[in-house]
């Protein structure tokens, strides 16, 4: 049985920490992503359609040059800046600053032949299936058991 000395002031510090986390994007639309950065989550949504994957993302108001998509070791990721502006705002609910999204694909897309487009604020990235990971419909046949690759009768 190990023995080890426990101090309570360690595990109430890590709870602040947890809350503070939680709360410094309360309220403002940013969320924390656990490396000390702010930015907007950006909504996207993932359709499979056919033999391909297509990833659809809202950017109203960004221009396609402040658009930065890559994908590195099969991780798409979606950067963009956009500018606020100054003024005196009695209400100011469109999104400025930085967005960021990043997405784990399936290893059955092939990232190589990527299709990106941007049109009225939504970039469409649509990505064919790898030929090699397609799912390969098998015959069946219908018999007890197969002897040197004929059916054997009863």
């Amino acid at each position: 049985m190990l023995l080890q000395c426990w101090n309570p002031f360690v595990d109430f510090r890590r709870v602040e920490e947890s809350m503070d986390r939680l709360w410094k994007g309360v309220g403002t639309g940013h969320h924390y992503n656990g490396y000390g950065l702010r930015g907007w989550r950006l909504p996207l949504d993932v359709a499979e359609e056919d033999d391909k994957l297509i990833v659809r993302a809202s950017l109203p108001g960004i221009e396609p040059d402040d658009l930065h998509v890559t994908i590195e070791d099969n991780v798409l990721a979606i950067r963009a800046e956009t500018k606020g502006e100054e003024g005196r705002y009695l209400v100011r609910e469109r999104r400025f600053g930085s967005l960021h999204r990043s997405l784990l694909l399936p290893e059955t897309v092939d990232g190589d032949k990527a299709e990106p487009t941007y049109e009225n604020g939504v970039l469409t990235i649509t990505f064919p299936k790898a030929e090699a990971k397609k799912a390969k419909e098998l015959k069946v046949h219908v018999g007890k058991a197969l002897e040197g690759g004929k059916t054997k009768k009863a």
